[in-house]
């Protein structure tokens, strides 16, 4: 079928847009802070056979194992003789199937036109509580993916237009928030609708053969610019490292080690050579590796490319089974998701920093910051749980200093405004600023880290810290210096102060207060004399 390039373009627009008013709907009809405030949740558009047709520009960890994660749906269902129908909506959050952590949440809904499917609508939100040992389900310490909260495989949670009413009872009868989980999945499950009702009009407008034309179109010449892209990364081996801090023993480094090859038409990325699993929860699914590498390398590569199939297809990606990047079942790895996707994009970005020297910036923070807390209100006579990461400092680049207080690389994410936090949880602000000493030294210096303290008023809270660089700074380049440390320490009513490990779970009580610091990013360029 001959095609039109303006018509292409019409409906490639339509669909970007699509997955961009999903997420505005999600956001806009959600109950949890962390939705609508930080906006931790991702939407897209695949094609019938999973592949990506079109993404809001959300959350990169979320969004590199989408296709990832609705293939294995796809598997999964035609293994156990399930079959696609008109109003289904699955439900998964099992990481080994659909990626990143429990937390997240994905649904996927079937697109169907004139009785044939056409399409699959898919988001994927992070609900701030799936149960397990600690409130927000992200612990410093569980040994097993059974420990983090509710694993749910791909299962229908509705079927022809029919709520499961006992699947979903059955889920929020083991979170610590069901108000607010039931409400943040009704507005998975709207924004859902909207993706699919977005796709029925064009597949009404245009047919379905010049529809399913076009989805090949768009996806052939992605991966053509994608393929043309990578020729300027010269032929050759390019190899990198960085570690994560303290995961299973304090003092200790676990390394990821990652191989570059360009070799013709061939672009490979080699994890042989990582530190095997851990027994802590910070082991990375592959899902969550391949977001970490597709966003690494196309922020250097090809920017400005509308993301879709085709720009992965190029790719190609290895990682060793039973390794920190690639876990066997039942490895943790809610930390994985948050922490261990940051050294990936990391050892990706050092390593094409041998390739492409001007193009890629020094390190950045390189953590979420995580910060996780939970307890009982009185006041409101519930449980209650806040989830939340701070920013830090970009690192340096070429021609331009770091950003300061931004979130980087892997999360997207905005900051819960901290009149929305006062107003709905029993804690008060102290301190949030800039730390300007943290900043790598460079010709092109990288951006400040932030501190952010608050003090709990309820009775007592639990709190998880899952943060790094506490102890290697964020690397520089070209002669710039590394960016200054994490820090993190809870003041006790009675005074005295307390440094945290990087990575922590602990009890507060009423008048302590939590001291978040963040850290700056690297410095680009041997700093100039007298500067």
């Amino acid at each position: 079928m001959r095609l039109d390039p303006i018509t292409v373009e019409v409906i490639r627009n339509a669909l970007s847009y699509s997955a961009e008013e999903m997420g505005i709907a999600l956001r806009n009809s959600a109950y949890s802070h962390n939705i609508k405030e930080r906006m931790d949740h991702s939407c897209a558009l695949l094609t019938p056979q999973g592949k990506l047709l079109a993404q809001a520009e959300h959350i990169p960890v979320h969004l590199g194992s989408l296709p990832w994660g609705v293939k294995n749906v796809l598997r999964y269902f035609k293994k156990n003789g399930e079959d696609w129908r008109q109003e289904d909506i699955v439900m998964a959050n099992d990481p080994y199937i659909v990626g990143t952590h429990l937390s997240d949440v994905t649904l996927v809904k079937p697109i169907f036109f004139d009785d044939k499917l056409i399409g699959f609508s898919v988001n994927k939100a992070h609900h701030t509580d799936v149960g397990g040992e600690t409130p927000g389900s992200l612990s410093s310490d569980a040994v097993s993916l059974y420990e983090e909260g509710v694993v749910i495989p791909p299962v229908k949670l509705i079927r022809q237009g029919h709520m499961e009413q006992n699947l979903l009872d059955d889920f929020t009868g083991q979170v610590r928030n069901p108000e607010i989980t039931l409400g943040d999945l009704r507005a998975q499950i709207a924004a859902a609708n909207l993706g699919e009702r977005r796709v029925v009009e064009l597949a009404q407008r245009y047919g379905t053969n010049l529809l399913f034309a076009t989805f090949r179109e768009i996806i052939s010449h992605s991966e053509s610019r994608m393929r043309d892209k990578l020729e300027a990364i010269p032929e050759g081996i390019y190899t990198a490292e960085d570690c994560l801090e303290d995961i299973e023993d304090y003092g200790t480094l676990t390394w990821i080690r990652v191989k570059l090859t360009r070799e013709g038409n061939r672009f490979s990325v080699d994890f042989s050579g990582t530190d095997a699993q851990v027994k802590a929860p910070f082991n990375a699914v592959f899902g969550v590796t391949l977001s970490a590498t597709y966003f690494a390398v196309k922020s250097i590569v090809d920017p400005e490319a509308p993301m879709n199939q085709g720009v992965l297809n190029p790719i190609k990606v290895f990682a060793p089974r039973g390794s920190l990047v690639n876990p066997r079942k039942p490895a943790p790895v809610s930390g994985g998701n948050l922490e261990t996707s940051q050294r990936i994009a990391d050892a990706v970005f050092k390593a094409l920093a041998q390739a492409v020297p001007d193009r890629v910036p020094a390190a950045s923070h390189g953590s979420m910051n995580n910060v996780i807390v939970g307890g009982y209100d009185p006041r409101r006579e519930k449980q209650w749980v806040f989830v939340e990461t701070n920013g830090g400092g970009s690192g340096g680049r070429p021609g331009k200093d770091g950003v300061s207080g931004i979130h980087c690389n892997m999360t997207n994410t905005m900051n819960t405004p901290i009149e929305a936090i006062e107003q709905y949880y029993p804690m008060l602000f102290q301190e949030y600023e800039l730390r300007p000493t943290t900043y790598g030294e460079g010709k092109w210096r990288g951006g400040c880290g932030i501190r952010r303290s608050w003090t709990l008023l309820g009775p007592s809270a639990t709190v998880t810290v899952l943060g790094e660089r506490n102890r290697i700074g964020p690397w520089g380049l070209d002669g710039g210096q590394p960016g200054g440390l994490a820090a993190y320490w809870v003041k006790r009513e009675d005074g005295r102060q307390e440094k945290l490990k990087s990575k922590v779970t602990l009890d507060m009580s009423k008048g302590d207060t939590l001291i978040i610091e963040t850290p700056g990013g690297g410095g680009y360029g041997k700093a100039e004399r007298g500067v």
